[in-house]
């Protein structure tokens, strides 16, 4: 007489649950990425993960709830770099000032480590994270400003302590040029179909868009002060 075999254990409900939630969010990272997010609907995003609508309201609730777990789930862990980063490179200064240099090598190595690791994303996301920052959605903004509220106020008082000839509104306006600049090569294939043209078998033309970035960046946030009177009036108009 034949051993009877072992019934097949059907995956439990939990690993279920996470495996449609990674779905709907792998889908969701692809369609913002290629669309954005106004133009990307929920009919087209249940279709790419092979879900219904409830497993969408279920999972995530409004398609806005849905674009901010794209977002955290990658940005979470490489912002964490970023702090621990900074915090490895001030106490290694050994209490003296960073350079500009050093701050903006904080904020881009993990972003390349990202760009360089499919599993968390990769290029796909630093597009989506780009796009993000150059949205209109006041949403996006909020969001992105309250979440990560604590990384922004510690590289802010590296700079301020980097770039003492700075005031604080002038260095949150020089920084707020410097997201613009990463976040139009972040989300642009401009700049990448112009690195394919000067490096056409590079492999590493990600990398390289990047540290060509910093200096630019740098030099940026280094600028002599202009004339504070007409700064003032400018901002009084």
């Amino acid at each position: 007489m034949r051993a009877q075999r072992p019934a097949r254990r059907s995956p439990a409900p939990e690993a279920l649950s996470q495996d449609t939630k990674s779905r709907i969010l792998d889908a969701a990272e692809s369609l913002f990425t290629e669309h954005g997010f106004e133009a990307t609907s929920l009919r087209s995003l249940t279709a790419a993960a092979g879900v219904n609508l409830a497993a969408v309201n279920y999972h995530f609730g409004t398609k806005e709830e849905l674009f901010q777990a794209v977002l955290t789930r990658r940005l979470d862990p490489m912002n964490q770099e970023r702090i621990d980063l900074l915090d490895r490179y001030r106490r290694e200064a050994g209490g003296r000032p960073l350079t500009c240099e050093k701050i903006l090598s904080a904020m881009l190595i993990p972003a390349l480590r990202l760009a360089r690791d499919e599993k968390r994303g990769g290029k796909e996301f630093l597009r989506v994270l780009g796009r993000a920052y150059a949205d209109p959605a006041p949403f996006i903004r909020n969001f992105l400003s309250a979440q990560y509220a604590e990384m922004i106020s510690r590289f802010k008082d590296a700079f301020l302590e980097a770039l003492p000839h700075l005031t604080k509104q002038e260095l949150t306006w020089r920084l707020h040029f410097v997201m613009g600049a990463l976040s139009y090569t972040l989300a642009g294939t401009d700049a990448l179909k112009l690195m394919a043209q000067v490096l056409p078998n590079d492999r590493d033309n990600d990398e390289k868009l990047l540290q060509r970035l910093a200096p630019f960046l740098a030099a940026g946030l280094k600028a002599p002060l202009g004339d504070a009177k007409k700064l003032e009036l400018v901002a009084n108009d």
